[in-house]
């Protein structure tokens, strides 16, 4: 492990130590699979106060997060017992079996960080899994390019199945906020559709534009030094290890295919376009896409711009996914969640905090799925 990585591990641990010396017992997690992304959930699990233990195939990288204090130690049959929170970021032909493993040795709630994730939801449907995918990464790979703040400001995606215990649902999603993470609710099927989109056929594009600009290069060896921000921009993504896209591309091969003969189709667009100077829709789909990036979704609002919305729910497995899968559906940003019981009924009350403009939205589609809610402006 080199010396950033080291430093990296130790970075934020302050916090980590003031929870450890408080009288509250430790809560204990686990990470199976320590590479860039299990590395960087160990390192924000401990950056939060969680005692974490950790393996891999490789004996070796499990020896190096220990001495490097990714880890607080190694996962023994004994350690894992006591469990509250398993995390699985394995490559995704793995995740199956080492999550059936963790439900067996722990009785704690299991998750994964796959990209894919209707045929894994399917396999691990129960109230102690749920599905889950974190948007980050970077171009550095394996435990050296893990980092504590990898999930700063990241969408880290949750597809719970039907009857998720609500408790548990609600310790994933204050562990995975704790991170830094904004988390987004969907079905495992609608997640598969837009992260085609939003990243596979994008990594796969970028990665096609870099090797023909390097085949180019061949013929004109000045190309590859003429790539300015725009081309280094566009292809970053390539950088990142090729080989979990071959699960990838297979897992979600319908997806895939279906946007990719989307973008073909636009590409010949715009090549008929070019080829016949149809000068005025070319600037018309040029200035579409300049609107569209310009309005991509920013940070969090101030207060002034927030609403509260009051859900009451039965306190049964499944009811606080109900609410925040329709905030995915939706395209509603939660800010903040929190679960009030009521003692004397088997019920509770989830107090949602959404973006004052998406407050009546949000409200019609519980209205509709048979909630009553009641929203009120934080400003």
């Amino acid at each position: 492990m080199s010396d950033t990585s080291a430093a990296s591990a130790a970075d934020p641990s302050n916090t980590a130590t003031e929870n450890r010396e408080s009288s509250a017992p430790q809560r204990r997690a686990a990470v199976i699979g320590l590479g860039m992304i299990g590395g960087s959930i160990a390192l924000a699990l401990r950056n939060s106060g969680w005692h974490v233990v950790g393996d891999d195939v490789d004996s070796a990288i499990v020896e190096a997060a220990v001495s490097g204090s990714v880890i607080d130690a190694a996962a023994t049959a004994d350690l894992l017992g006591p469990v509250e929170l398993t995390f699985i970021a394995t490559p995704a032909g793995s995740i199956v079996d080492a999550a059936k493993a963790a439900l067996a040795a722990t009785s704690g709630l299991v998750t994964d960080a796959g990209s894919v994730k209707s045929a894994i939801v399917a396999d691990l449907a129960g109230p102690r899994f749920i599905g889950g995918h974190p948007m980050a990464g970077s171009e550095r790979s394996g435990l050296e390019g893990a980092s504590a703040t990898m999930f700063d400001n990241a969408v880290w995606v949750l597809c719970p199945a039907e009857g998720v215990d609500n408790e548990a649902f609600s310790t994933l999603r204050d562990a995975v906020t704790g991170f830094g993470a904004d988390v987004v609710v969907l079905d495992a099927g609608q997640h598969d559709e837009l992260v085609a989109m939003v990243s596979h056929v994008p990594h796969l594009t970028a990665a096609t534009m870099m090797r023909l600009a390097t085949e180019r290069s061949t013929e004109h060896r000045s190309l590859l030094r003429l790539a300015a921000g725009g081309f280094r921009d566009m292809t970053r993504i390539a950088a990142g290890a090729p080989d979990i896209w071959i699960d990838i591309a297979n897992a979600n091969a319908d997806a895939i295919v279906r946007v990719l003969d989307d973008l073909i189709g636009a590409l010949q667009d715009v090549r008929q376009q070019v080829a016949t100077n149809d000068n005025a829709a070319l600037l018309s789909g040029l200035t579409d896409a300049r609107s569209a990036r310009i309005n991509l979704p920013s940070e969090a609002l101030d207060p002034s711009a927030l609403s509260e919305v009051r859900i009451p729910i039965d306190d049964q497995p499944g009811e606080l996914v109900r609410v925040l899968s329709l905030a995915g559906e939706l395209a509603v940003n939660v800010f903040d969640i929190e679960i009030a019981h009521t003692a004397e009924r088997r019920r509770g009350v989830v107090i949602v905090v959404v973006a004052a403009e998406s407050a009546a939205l949000f409200e019609g589609g519980l209205i509709a799925r048979g909630f009553a809610p009641r929203v009120k402006d934080l400003s």
